[in-house]
């Protein structure tokens, strides 16, 4: 078994980042918070990282149904562009319908959420994708 990794996961949005985070000896992912996209988004990633001793920075990569390249695929690659100096690592995740399926399990709590709720969850799903793909036993 490899030695623990720490993780941070990015659900990257034009308004908000959903955040989530895990380490691989334990392998669950957990929502973390919301970042509001407002110009102090980067400080805010880098805090945390440095605050979860993340060697790893994964980033939900979109496409269309089709699988193809979008404009917020394009985006998403720019912007993870500009975390090249806050983590060590930054991997790409494919994070097709995990919007959905986190709005649809925050909906069976049958309690109020929000937008960036649904962001930070979608994160945890981005990152627990990960955490099977490459930290499975």
């Amino acid at each position: 078994m490899n030695s623990r990794v720490n993780l941070v996961c990015l659900d990257v949005g034009e308004k908000r980042i959903g955040v989530a985070v895990a380490d691989t000896s334990v392998r669950i992912a957990v929502p973390y918070e919301t970042i509001e996209v407002d110009g102090s988004e980067l400080e805010a990633i880098a805090k945390i990282v440095v605050a979860e001793n993340a060697e790893t920075l994964v980033v939900g990569y979109p496409r269309n149904q089709s699988g193809e390249a979008t404009a917020q695929t394009r985006y998403v690659e720019a912007f993870a562009a500009t975390l090249k100096d806050i983590a060590p690592t930054i991997v790409f995740q494919d994070e097709s319908l995990t919007s959905v399926i986190a709005e649809q399990q925050l909906a069976t709590h049958k309690r109020p959420y929000s937008k960036g709720d649904i962001d930070a969850r979608a994160a945890a799903i981005i990152l627990q994708d990960y955490l099977e793909l490459h930290y499975a036993r």
